[in-house]
């Protein structure tokens, strides 16, 4: 299927990451070192991009000293290797309240630099989404029709705080800034797909991204996706836990119950309409 878009990946400095977080990743990736030449070398994703047939990949980074040990030259990092082929790379880059001096400011000058869009960690950042310290990035990024990532659910990573990840605090954001496409990742996964269902049908700018949710159980978790079928956006979270390969999670989309033209939205109308050509 061409055109397919996947949203959610992790392309990040993983050298960056601390200790335990990289042991965590060993444990579950035997191929450790080739997520450090991906980390490295552009063409190395590109291809991967090509074997599971993939237009365009959003480049998921975002600074979380604390917890994953990135700093905030993970947005220069992102910026840089999305040079590579801008029209297939989307850097997604971050700011934390608390490592910046002036969030406004910086949240211009990543606009300035190409960011394709911002993410937020509530459980990796120890942040909730509605923190007033990040008003000045979403209006940047509303004024500058930039979409912003927003986890939802939990995270079992060493550290993580999953109560951040309840979606229904993004309510608020949706609500003061209803000109801000907003990418809900993961729907809420596990504990709260319900809000994340209503979250979707209330605002029109706010689109689901199923990134990490197993094909098999995308059902299971939203019964009713038909309902939202213009709302639901691929992702696939690889290399992140329990993601076996971006092919393999287009594949399990594909082979799921549901109407060709919802599948056809969810892989690829969807993100046009969130990213344009970002």
């Amino acid at each position: 299927m061409a055109g397919i878009t996947d949203v959610h990946v992790h392309v990040q400095p993983f050298r960056m990451l601390k200790p335990e977080i990289i042991e965590s990743m060993k444990a579950e990736r035997r191929n450790f070192e080739n997520l450090l030449r991906m980390s490295d070398d552009p063409r190395f994703f590109l291809n991967i991009l090509d074997e599971a047939g993939v237009e365009r990949a959003c480049l998921i980074n975002y600074v979380a000293p604390d917890v994953m040990g990135f700093l905030p030259a993970v947005n220069n990092y992102v910026i840089e290797y999305a040079k590579a082929d801008r029209n297939r790379l989307i850097p997604f880059g971050s700011i934390h309240p608390a490592y910046t001096k002036d969030v406004e400011e910086e949240a211009k000058d990543l606009v300035r630099k190409g960011v394709g869009g911002f993410k937020v960690h509530p459980p990796h950042q120890l942040l909730w989404p509605n923190d007033p310290r990040l008003e000045p990035m979403y209006r940047v990024a509303e004024d500058a029709g930039v979409p912003v990532m927003i986890h939802s659910g939990t995270s079992t990573f060493p550290s993580a705080k999953s109560r951040y990840g309840d979606p229904m605090y993004v309510d608020d954001v949706a609500v003061d800034h209803p000109d801000l496409k907003i990418l809900l990742a993961h729907g809420g996964r596990p504990l709260w797909c319900d809000a994340a269902f209503f979250l979707a049908r209330r605002h029109r700018n706010l689109y689901i991204d199923i990134s990490s949710i197993p094909p098999r159980r995308l059902l299971a978790y939203f019964p009713r996706i038909e309902k939202i079928g213009d709302k639901v956006v691929f992702g696939s979270d690889w290399p992140g836990p329990g993601v076996p390969g971006i092919r393999e999670t287009i594949e399990g989309i594909a082979a799921l119950l549901l109407p060709d033209d919802v599948k056809e939205r969810i892989l690829i109308g969807n993100a046009r309409k969130v990213l344009g050509g970002a």
